[in-house]
């Protein structure tokens, strides 16, 4: 997957962009809440994106933060949200909000995005709760704790064991593949013993 994109703003609509990079114009589905925050047109920019693959379609989506985008992806695992919903939910509202939704079990915040029901804003809290929290501080390492929620682990408790581990580590001993892989060992097995893995 593409992690993200840096180029030239060429075009802003209401939930699209276009960008342009070494002469080709890529054109990218965005949230349309995100759009209005975007720079001018002619500015560079970098898009965090998700490459979504049909057998009739490549669909390219691009996310102005981290944040934004691992949004989108945790709710490509509620059943019934697909891409276009996904991005249509967080057109609809803004990414703290919907997280601080989830957490406080906020159904009336939900429905009141535009295109979301009750059934599939009650399958949302369902499956996103606790999977949502903020990786503010993780810093490089939000990868790691992305990987560990979809592990089963809580999104709290996995940010947690991986700065409390990476602070143990020297990471300037070893090389950067060494250190991931070492990094996600030791906080797996912090974790697995404060049994924080959802069932």
């Amino acid at each position: 997957m593409f992690n993200s994109l840096t180029g030239t703003l060429t075009e802003k609509r209401i939930d699209t962009i276009c960008l342009a990079i070494g002469g080709l114009e890529w054109e990218i589905a965005f949230p349309s809440r995100s759009v209005e925050g975007l720079p001018e047109t002619g500015t560079r920019i970098r898009v965090f994106t998700y490459l979504n693959h049909r057998e009739d379609q490549l669909t390219l989506f691009g996310f102005s933060s981290q944040k934004e985008r691992e949004a989108f992806l945790q709710l490509l695992k509620v059943d019934s949200v697909g891409p276009r919903l996904a991005l249509k939910i967080l057109s609809g509202i803004d990414v703290d909000a919907f997280a601080g939704a989830v957490e406080q079990d906020d159904l009336s915040t939900l429905t009141s995005v535009p295109g979301l029901g009750k059934k599939t804003a009650q399958k949302i809290l369902l499956t996103l709760k606790g999977r949502l929290q903020s990786t503010e501080r993780v810093g490089d390492h939000a990868e790691i704790v992305t990987a560990l929620v979809d592990m089963g682990f809580d999104r709290r408790e996995a940010g947690e064991a991986v700065r409390r581990t990476a602070g143990g580590l020297d990471a300037d001993s070893l090389p950067p593949a060494e250190f991931e892989r070492e990094l996600i060992r030791l906080s797996i097995r912090a974790l697995s013993g404060s049994g924080t893995r959802h069932e």
